[in-house]
């Protein structure tokens, strides 16, 4: 008569299974069997992978689970990660004079455009220098100020955005160029 081993001593540290004579042992799900056919050992789903979890895999008995960094949420697939956007639910600690502005983990606070000398406000992003005023002469007439984000993970070469001449104001003419920030020779213009 075959004596059952799991049900006497269970010899296992996990699963028994009885078979004629002898009996097997099994593990649960993330964890493995090991080399003495008995004990279980938690099995490191992060090391089989890189691309279990977006940014960062932590190992947990029988399992894992994924975490993001600072500024970002867990997704509901829980291995995604997306960016919090701070401005948008106002959490953020701005002046009311300032604009928040979202960047991926976190946000900037950017002072309001100041126009410099001679030119004048007329709105919360453009600067003008009357053409009346002697040190406009050889300036041009408006600058615009816009601040714009750029994703990261695009294809290269990109366009980034377009400015257009405008007809308004005949006898004008425009000259387009990158003025600073641009060291490295990332940028172009065409």
């Amino acid at each position: 008569i075959d004596v059952n081993e799991c049900t006497s001593d269970n010899p296992c540290t996990q699963t028994c299974v009885n078979t004629y004579g002898s009996f097997l042992c099994r593990c649960e799900p993330g964890y493995e069997l090991e080399a003495d056919g008995v004990n279980c050992s938690d099995m490191d789903e992060c090391s089989f992978s890189e691309f279990l979890c977006q940014h960062e895999c932590v190992n947990s008995p029988g399992s894992y689970y994924c975490i993001c960094p600072s500024g970002y949420n867990l997704l509901d697939d829980s291995r995604s990660c997306q960016d919090i956007n701070e401005c948008e639910i106002r959490n953020f600690t701005c002046t009311s004079q300032q604009t928040c502005f979202n960047i991926p983990g976190e946000y900037k606070c950017l002072d309001p455009v100041r126009c410099e000398e001679p030119y004048l406000q007329i709105n919360e992003n453009r600067c003008m220098c009357p053409a009346e005023n002697p040190g406009c002469r050889d300036q041009p007439f408006t600058i615009l100020y816009r601040v714009m984000d750029m994703v990261s993970g695009r294809s290269v070469p990109s366009d980034i955005f377009q400015m257009q001449a405008t007809t308004r104001y005949p006898g004008a003419y425009y000259i387009f160029q990158i003025k600073s920030g641009n060291e490295g020779r990332e940028f172009y213009m065409r």
